[in-house]
């Protein structure tokens, strides 16, 4: 899946992130990184409100397994479980959410419960980053359910 592609998914399916003026930055096996502006996710300090900080990394996670899902043809449903979210510093200006598997190796396993149960978890990181700086971190657990699955 192309940047483009998971943008333009995005926006119509989950209008938030046109009101945040969301952006895919990129894309690659292992990663997926989305940025946002300030202005659209200003809160009365002048910096990022917390609330779109957070969105903008849960999105980050979120993205990050239905691009891997979909790259294995895996037609799932993706339901965040729990997360708990860090901030570290304000966020001053343009400010992007890097997600990554929490632990890569149990992706084969994640997959195989999910074709065995329908229903499967996993956890994604994603780093905070303004201004070449780490802001804040978000650790989010998701569940995929089999498109058939309840």
């Amino acid at each position: 899946m192309l940047p483009a592609e998971l943008e333009r998914y995005l926006h119509e399916h989950i209008p938030l992130t046109r009101a945040m003026a969301l952006g895919v930055v990129a894309i690659t096996a292992d990663a997926v990184i989305l940025q946002a502006p300030l202005q659209p996710n200003i809160n009365h300090r002048a910096t990022v409100f917390g609330g779109s900080a957070s969105a903008l990394a849960l999105l980050a996670g979120w993205s990050l397994l239905h691009v891997r899902l979909h790259a294995e043809g895996i037609a799932s449903r993706l339901v965040i479980q729990r997360n708990t979210m860090e901030f570290h510093r304000p966020i001053a200006g343009q400010f992007s959410a890097h997600a990554s598997l929490q632990q890569p190796e149990r992706w084969r396993d994640f997959t195989q419960m999910l074709a065995r149960k329908g229903r499967a978890r996993i956890t994604v990181l994603a780093l905070l980053k303004s201004a070449d700086q780490v802001v804040g971190q978000f650790t989010g657990e998701f569940v995929a359910l089999h498109e058939s699955a309840g």
